[in-house]
């Protein structure tokens, strides 16, 4: 692949890495949890709702993101 071809993400990348980042937040987020509240039960229940509500806000994000053109390099009409 040349440098300046440029690959769209797809909805598949998209749903990965969303998924990689919340599991790596939501771990933060009950870690967190636990410590201020000291209650490991709280903490998994504010975890849940956590990657619920912010893997469906990324992929979202991701997503328009995505069709904005702002910082994109345009692919060529054509390639030899």
């Amino acid at each position: 692949m040349s440098q300046k071809e440029v690959r769209m993400e797809t909805h598949y990348r998209s749903v990965l890495k969303a998924f990689s980042y919340r599991l790596t937040g939501t771990l933060v987020t009950i870690l967190s949890a636990w410590l201020i509240t000291g209650y490991s039960s709280a903490a998994l229940k504010i975890g849940l709702l956590d990657i619920l509500v912010k893997t469906f806000v990324f992929y979202c994000h991701e997503r328009f993101w995505n069709r904005v053109p702002i910082g994109k390099m345009k692919s060529p009409e054509y390639q030899i």
